[in-house]
Parts: C-alpha cells; structure tokens; sequence
C-alpha cells in the first residue's frame, strides 16, 4: 500500500495518506482507489510464511530459503512488497477480525484494526475518509481537475513534487513534501486561496515557504 511503501505508516500516518490522496486525484486520468485506502489501511505483516496465500510470495520464500537467506530476510522482504498485503480484509470497526466475518477470513485481518477502521473514520470530521470524499467531490464540481493542463515544477527540492493544473483563466498550484521532515519550497507566484491541504493552512504572500512533514495542498492561484 502507498501509505506504507513511500509514506509514514507510523508516526506520520494520517498526513502521509491525505497526502498521496491529495497528490494523485489532483493529477489528470482517472482516480483509482485500493479498497481500504480511503481510511489508510496499511501493510499486511506476516510473522511465518503460513499467513501468506499469494503463490507469487511463497514461491520466492522457497527459491530463496533454498539459496541461503535468512528467513528474517526474506519475510522483510515479503512484508514490504509482498501483494498480500493489500488484499486483507476490509476493516470495519475495532470488533473481531475488525466486523470483516465472524468465520475465519481467507487472511488475517491486519492487528491495527482496532484504530483504523470505517467506523472510527465516520465520527471524526478530519478523518481520511472524508478528505478522500471531499477530493471526490471537488473533482466532480471542478473542470480543471479532470480536463485541464498539466505542468509539472521542476526546480523544487528532491522530496517536493509539485504541478501546476490550468484551464482557461484558472489555475492551480498542487505541492506535496513526500518526506518526514519540513522543505523549502518556492511558491511559483505570492498567495491564492486554499482549496484542500492536510494541515490547517493560510497560504502567505511570500515567496518562499516551509512544508512540514508530509505536508500537501491544493491552491486556486
């Protein structure tokens, strides 16, 4: 999952996700959301190959065990790329097996289910899910979003991607820090009105400004 893979799936958790959700459904094409993505579920880890189902992953535990590596390593490995782990259950709400079944499911629902759920997403109004709702609509109330110009800034730091969307008269500027720690960034003209963003922002009129931690938004130019 995007939130674990180049993301904070810890410490930065909420930010990271409003920010990739930010920083893709303001791109041209269309959205694609992973179930679970919209309340940033997060990777699946297996602690023994038995919990794996995917062919693929067991396949190269084997050829690997048989080549000299560690299982501690292989299981890493698995655990960071292996495609099980964005195939576990949905998690609902922090009951058993995180409300998915009352049975046994095909895989073991992720163990921090009972923070991350549906349910604990529905009654907080800052919550991923609703930030992945609003980028929804914004979509659909914006032409800009889905038919206008893009034009990617490239004299950003490393960790900072950043676009401009443009149509017609209108334009918007889409930044995000995609690191854990603040970058400079320089505003491509002085203010604009904020459209979304996962920090509580006022865009100032200065050049330069700071992103924090994982910090995106989205501003009407």
């Amino acid at each position: 999952r995007i939130v674990s893979r180049w993301g904070s799936d810890q410490e930065y958790h909420e930010k990271s996700a409003k920010m990739f959700a930010i920083l893709l459904h303001m791109m041209k094409g269309t959205p694609y959301i992973y179930q679970g993505e919209e309340i940033g579920m997060t990777n699946y880890p297996i602690s023994n190959i038995s919990e794996a189902e995917d062919i693929e992953t067991i396949n190269m535990y084997h050829e690997r065990m048989e080549q000299g590596y560690s299982e501690e390593d292989i299981l890493s490995s698995i655990n960071a790329k292996g495609r099980d782990n964005a195939r576990t259950p949905m998690q609902w709400d922090d009951t058993e097996n995180g409300g998915f079944t009352t049975g046994k499911p095909w895989l073991h629902v992720n163990p921090n289910y009972k923070n991350i759920n549906v349910q604990s997403e529905l009654v907080d109004p800052n919550s991923i899910f609703y930030t992945y709702q609003k980028l929804i609509k914004l979509r659909k109330q914006n032409e800009i979003i889905v038919w206008g110009d893009y034009e990617l800034l490239e004299n950003t730091a490393d960790e900072v991607f950043a676009y401009i969307r443009e149509l017609g008269d209108e334009k918007w500027l889409i930044a995000a820090n995609i690191s854990n720690h603040e970058n400079e960034f320089n505003m491509p003209s002085e203010g604009g009105e904020v459209v979304i963003s996962n920090y509580d922002i006022n865009i100032p009129l200065v050049k330069t400004i700071v992103l924090r931690p994982y910090e995106a938004f989205a501003v009407r130019l």
